[in-house]
């Protein structure tokens, strides 16, 4: 089968959603399939490019879903995407995020072949939908077949784009996370590490983790926090640390994924901390794949993965004091820690990538047979 997978987003960034498309194409290649990935990114930030990446247009910054999203705006892109889709005849052209301006439209309007969406993102708001569905609604009556990663996304979309979905999860690389893997030696001294990994956003929540850092550390002094991923502490975090004199706080900035595993292996707990708009919690499955317990914020995207008291804890959002005392009791008992490691690397063995895309495939052929004598 020949496949086009489309990203909207910058593929030299780090994300969930390229992170996804990556790790498809990888294994749908593996599984015998011939896979093109259509994406804008930025050469200079490129160490490499993977022979089977095809670029659409260079990114711009832009706010949505309370983060930044790097995505292309040329309205250029229409006439190369026309003749790169009409010079290799996909049999399966799946667009992720397939709303999104501009790629994924002007692969909507010249695809010919059958089209997929993948729905990924909890915007936590109605208001991008409530104001673009009706110019909208034509690009989406293109796609022949929907994904929703999860029951959130699911339902975000559902609300004003009506229609048939299936639910397919992101997929997690078992080896990669979960294989024999060194700790950090520098942090591989004694001390109780925390961690945490994402951007730096006011949604990730890292103000109320270092909030609850600072509560702890009077009567944990042996305990460390370890912040991993792009951007620097915005000024209320910096205010805490200064006005508290925390110690042992380490922002080690964005690391390449190879060093990934290595944090989570060195982490003695995990711990995000998000207050909301999180459709799937892609770090929660890289920690339960290293079988490091969590304590997570309880909010949509993250109760679907983590079962409170089995893989970790859930706490309500925003709350210092909350996070607090679950990091406590878990430091407190390492048994139970333990024990909710080993139930996380046992429950994301159903996130396996390979589960995952053969469930992508199978959807392909279902959608292929439900569109065969169809006129375009």
């Amino acid at each position: 089968m020949k496949i086009a997978l489309v990203s909207p987003y910058d593929f030299t960034w780090p994300g969930g959603v390229t992170a996804h498309i990556s790790q498809l194409s990888q294994q749908l290649i593996i599984m015998g399939h011939q896979v093109k990935v259509m994406t804008p990114f930025t050469p200079a930030r490129a160490d490499s490019i993977d022979q089977n990446l095809v670029q659409f247009g260079r990114t711009v910054p832009i706010p949505m879903g309370g983060s930044i999203a790097r995505i292309s705006l040329s309205v250029w892109l229409y006439r190369k995407v026309r003749e790169f889709l009409t010079s290799e005849a996909f049999d399966i052209v799946h667009i992720h995020e397939p709303l999104t301006p501009f790629l994924p439209l002007a692969v909507l309007q010249s695809s010919k072949a059958v089209n997929i969406g993948t729905f990924h993102s909890n915007h936590g708001t109605d208001r991008w939908y409530r104001f673009s569905s009706p110019i909208l609604k034509y690009w989406f009556n293109r796609l022949d077949g929907r994904i929703a990663v999860s029951d959130v996304a699911h339902r975000q979309v559902e609300r004003f784009f009506q229609g048939n979905y299936q639910i397919i999860p992101n997929g997690i690389d078992l080896g990669f996370f979960g294989g024999q893997i060194n700790k950090i030696p520098k942090y591989d001294d004694g001390k109780i590490n925390i961690l945490f990994v994402g951007r730096s956003e006011k949604r990730k929540g890292v103000k109320y983790l270092v909030d609850a850092y600072s509560q702890l550390k009077w009567d944990f002094p042996n305990i460390r926090l370890i912040v991993v991923g792009p951007g620097h502490p915005d000024r209320e975090v910096s205010r805490i640390v200064a006005e508290r004199g925390l110690m042992d706080i380490e922002f080690e900035g964005p690391v390449s994924h190879s060093q990934l595993p290595m944090y989570y292996h060195t982490a003695d707990i995990f711990c995000s901390p998000a207050t909301g708009k999180e459709s799937f919690g892609y770090v929660l499955l890289e920690a339960m794949a290293a079988g490091t317990p969590i304590v997570a914020s309880d909010i949509d995207g993250y109760s679907s993965i983590v079962q409170h008291d089995h893989q970790g804890l859930l706490v309500a959002p925003k709350n210092g004091k909350l996070l607090a005392d679950s990091l406590a009791l878990l430091i407190n008992n390492p048994e139970l820690a333990k024990r909710m490691g080993e139930a996380g690397k046992k429950e994301v063995q159903r996130y396996s990538w390979s589960h995952v895309a053969r469930s992508v495939l199978d959807y392909y052929q279902l959608t292929l047979e439900s569109t065969i004598g169809r006129t375009t």
